[in-house]
Parts: structure tokens; sequence; C-alpha cells
């Protein structure tokens, strides 16, 4: 080989392993849509490894994200100083301030590209980290030595104030490094609420020290089904499934995801599927003379005992874990489930009919808002406010209770005009452990059908509650990841994704604004390169199985 050759080819091999230059990523690539983009024709910021991040003190823990994240996903290491300190001279900065003048709505933030800085402008941790992942989404997937940000003006803030996703870690729980990553995608999509179901009747999933048995027995279950809970027969694997986090991860697992803007709202499921409860605590049943199981089969509904029995002993339990893992979490919220509530166990129970006669309740359903009424109160004394499955309005409750709906819109509606703000999470189409296409060799889901145009196309306002002017009272929606069928990260990922980033649009982009033909560009550019840069799975037949398909058959 000549030596002339041998050094081109040298020079080629070291020029690929060299950091490239790199123009943005387009601002019309972004997701969820802005409320306002002001495009400037010309001009632009260049940010490379002698820019700096400027912020402001309030935003000491979102300049390290932003550093973190960008040595992640470019490989520029910058460096970043408080503002109120001496700031040495850079030839760009990307500045994060605090500002409640030009900031006037909550999550709110503006992110301006000119002259030789980005700027982002918030008031609140939310606002300032939703700046933070559009301007990441400005930035290539891949190292570059400097990246030329085109100049730009935008004003953004969601169109809702809750903008949920849930995960279900009792049938299936997965590690606490793949729950911090599910933080991760939440805030990246300006989610800003993080369901934590974290008891049911297959497990008990939290560290309670006042009542160990929850964790020693009610922890651990036996067996797990196989294959789907309405097949015949039923068949089961033989190998002991369970536990738990601990207090120490769930606390960090809070401040992972208050960096990231994200609140947690844990779920601990009364008066019913305490299947685990009773298996720990029989004397907490409505058969305290037996002897029970941590469930090992799904769909427990008036197939199996699973409720509480209204005895001083469950009174005394439910005060204290309540206010042991209230303790634990900063949210302002506390949901308590209350669905499914089989009232079969409690019709065939002495006790229970006496509390009912002696409480002067009207039924089964008066002794279930009794349960979700007095664990109100013991929350109450912890600061807390309850959300209840929608059929906790089953009976009479107060009004300060927020309803989590995943029924249609009639119930949805039913709320609101008893003065419930209510969270819409209706299983059609937002219950994302259903099936997104019907092809027979999908992998297994527990039934329904909830393709990705149906996620982007639900509008979570009904139209009767607007001509009723009492729309105000739906403050939001809620993706919902139920696991009996989903045993591996792997699974969740393609569950939720891209139904996620399609329910993100809706939550938080202006209605008006909303193009599902534009929604699957951007998918196809921008967002199915990211999921691919996370290493997520994800459902690639979206455009093959659709409800507007279905619905022309």
């Amino acid at each position: 080989m000549k030596l002339t050759h041998c050094r081109s080819l040298i020079l080629a091999v070291l020029l690929l392993a060299i950091p490239v230059l790199a123009t943005a990523q387009s601002v019309d690539d972004i997701t969820p849509i802005p409320a306002e983009v002001k495009k400037a024709r010309r001009g632009h910021v260049t940010i490379d490894g002698d820019a700096q991040i400027v912020f402001d003190k309030q935003f000491a823990n979102q300049a390290a994200y932003l550093k973190e994240m960008l040595v992640g996903q470019t490989g520029l290491k910058l460096k970043s100083q408080e503002s109120s300190q001496t700031i040495s001279k850079a030839p760009h900065n990307i500045r994060l301030l605090y500002d409640a003048k030009a900031i006037d709505r909550d999550e709110m933030y503006t992110l301006v590209v000119a002259g030789k800085d980005v700027t982002i402008r918030a008031k609140d941790t939310g606002g300032m980290v939703y700046g933070i992942q559009t301007l990441l989404q400005l930035f290539p997937l891949k190292p570059v030595q400097e990246v030329k940000v085109p100049d730009v003006e935008i004003r953004d803030y969601p169109r809702f104030a809750y903008r949920g996703m849930h995960l279900d870690v009792v049938r299936h729980m997965f590690p606490l490094d793949f729950i911090k990553k599910y933080i991760d995608y939440l805030a990246f999509h300006k989610m800003n609420t993080f369901h934590w179901h974290l008891t049911d009747d297959q497990g008990w999933r939290i560290e309670i020290e006042s009542y160990p048995k929850l964790n020693s027995i009610g922890s651990w279950r036996d067996s797990t089904l196989i294959g789907h809970f309405k097949a015949a027969p039923a068949r089961y694997d033989t190998t002991r499934y369970g536990g738990f986090y601990t207090k120490d991860e769930v606390r960090e697992v809070i401040r992972y995801a208050a960096m990231r803007g994200i609140n947690i709202i844990p779920e601990i499921d009364i008066p019913g599927h305490s299947r685990a409860t009773i298996a720990a605590y029989s004397e907490l049943s409505t058969r305290p003379d037996s002897t029970w199981s941590v469930a090992t089969t799904w769909g427990m509904y008036n197939r199996h005992n699973n409720v509480l029995q209204p005895n001083p002993a469950t009174f005394k339990f439910l005060k204290t874990v309540f206010q042991e893992v209230a303790e634990l979490f900063p949210s302002e919220y506390f949901h308590l489930g209350g669905d499914e509530t089989s009232k079969l166990w409690w019709k065939a129970d002495p006790v229970s009919q006496k509390f009912i006669k002696d409480h002067n309740l009207k039924d089964e359903k008066g002794l279930q808002t009794y349960f979700v009424e007095q664990v109100a109160g013991y929350l109450a004394e912890k600061g807390k406010k309850v959300i209840g499955w929608h059929e906790i309005l089953e009976g009479d409750l107060s009004t300060s209770t927020l309803i989590m709906n995943w029924g249609g819109e009639k119930e949805g509606i039913a709320a609101a005009k008893r003065g419930h703000q209510v969270i819409m999470s209706p299983g059609r189409p937002l219950y994302f452990d259903h099936y997104q296409s019907k092809d027979p060799n999908d992998s297994l889901a527990i039934h329904g059908y909830n393709p990705l145009d149906a996620v982007y196309n639900f509008e979570p306002v009904p139209d009767t509650l607007r001509k009723l002017n009492l729309d105000h009272y739906i403050i939001g929606a809620q993706g919902n990841l139920w696991t009996e069928y989903i045993g591996s990260t792997a699974k969740v990922e393609y569950m939720v994704f891209p139904r996620m980033t399609a329910l993100s649009e809706v939550l938080w982009s202006p209605r008006e604004k909303r193009d599902f033909a534009d929604f699957k560009r951007r998918l196809k550019t921008a967002i199915i390169p990211r999921y691919t840069f996370w290493k997520a799975h994800y459902f690639p037949n979206y455009e093959q199985w659709t409800a507007e398909k279905e619905a022309l058959k």
C-alpha cells in the first residue's frame, strides 16, 4: 500500500471517531407541540464546550440535571455557575432564570434563543424542567463538538393541570432503576404525575414497619397465573414471586422525581383488592378464622373474597398504615383505590351487617363510603387529600375527594355534576395494558383495543360539561398500565410507546393545534429516534392498526 494512501485511510478513520459539528433539530419537531412559537428568519446561538450554564439559585438542581442530560445526549460537558456569583466570561450561555413577572401561569416557561444566549425563564420547577426538555429536543442525539441552535422564541404552558401516568408494580414488580427510567420518560413528555400502584390482591410492594407481616407474608405469592385468567383450565407456574421497595428506596425515587418536576401519588387499595392484606392479618377479613393466601390469579372481583371487615382492628390498621405511608410522600394527594369492592362478602358477614345497622348506613355501598371517609380523615391529619376510583361515588361522598374516572364519559359527567374535580382515565382508550393491535400473534394483553389514533383523538372534556359550563371540573387525564400480563421492563415500554407520546400532546398542547398526520410525521422524524437512543422498546405497527380502520369494517 502506498504511504499516501495509508495516511489518507488513517485520517478517514480518525475523522469518523471525532464528534462532528451539528445543526440543531427542527423546532417543528418539538413534541408535545408548544403553545406559541416564533421563528426568526436567520441567526443562531452556538453551544460548544466553551459555553456555560448560568442559573438562578432556585434552579440549581435543574442546572445539574441539564448538565447531565447534555453530556449523555451530545457529549458536551458545560461548566455551570450560579448567576449571583461573579460570572466568568463565556462566548455563549444557557441561562436558567427565575421570573415570576413574565411567567404568569403555573408550569409555564419561555425559551428564547437570541444574541449570545439561550434563555429559559420559569417560576417553578415544572416550568424549568419543561423548558429544558424542549431545549434538549433542539440538540442532536449524537456526540458533537458544537450545535448551532436557530434563533426562536417559545412561550409554552400546559392545557391541563394534571398530566399523569400510572404503573402497577404489584402484579409484576420492576427494578428501582427502571422506576427512575419511567420517571424520565414522564419528564420528557411533560407529564407531572406518577401514580404508583403499590398494593393489591397479589402483593404489598412498600415497606411497612408497623405491620411487618405485610412484607414477610403479604409481599410474596406462591405462584403466578400463566396465560389469560379467563382461559380454562387455568395454569400456574411454581415460582415464589414478590418483593417490596424499602422506605429508603422510596425516598430515593421521590428525590429523583422532584428534581424532574414529577409528583408521586402512592396508592394503597382499600377496602377491596385487599387479599394480600388479609393473607398477612386474617383478623382484618370477613372470615378471621380462615387462613388466606396472597392471590395468584387476576380478575378477583366477585370471584374471591378480598374485602376488609369493619372492625376495630381493621380501622386501627388503616389509620396506622396510611399515616405511616403518608409520612413518606410529600404529595398533597393520596390514592386509596376504592374500586371493585365486592359487596357479596359483606352481605354474607354478620359482623359487617351489624356494623351497617349500628352506624345507620343504608347498605353495603354506604359501608364502602364509610371506609373511604374514615381513611380520608386519617390522611387529613397528615395534611393529605384523597383520590379514589369513580366507584367511591356509589355512596354519598364529600366533594373534597378527587375522582379518578376509569369509566366512560357518563361517569365523568356524573362526578362533575356532583361537584368533584375529575381526572379522566377511561379504560377506552387510556388503559395502555389493552391491545394496540388485533394481531393474534401480538403479545398477550388483558382485553380491549386501544390503538394510537384512539389515544391521540381522545378529548378529556365531554361536550356535555362544556355546555353546562362545568368543564373546569376536568383537571386532566392519566394513562394507566396494569401489569397482569406485563412481566418485563421491555414489555412496559412496548405497551406505553408510542401511546404515552400521543397522550402527552392531548394533555399539554392547545386542542386546536393537534394534528394526527403531523404527529405521525414528528413521531418518525424525531420521537422514534429518541426511543432508539433510550434503547427503549416500542410498538412499531401503529399505522397498520387504527380505530378508524376498524370503524370502517
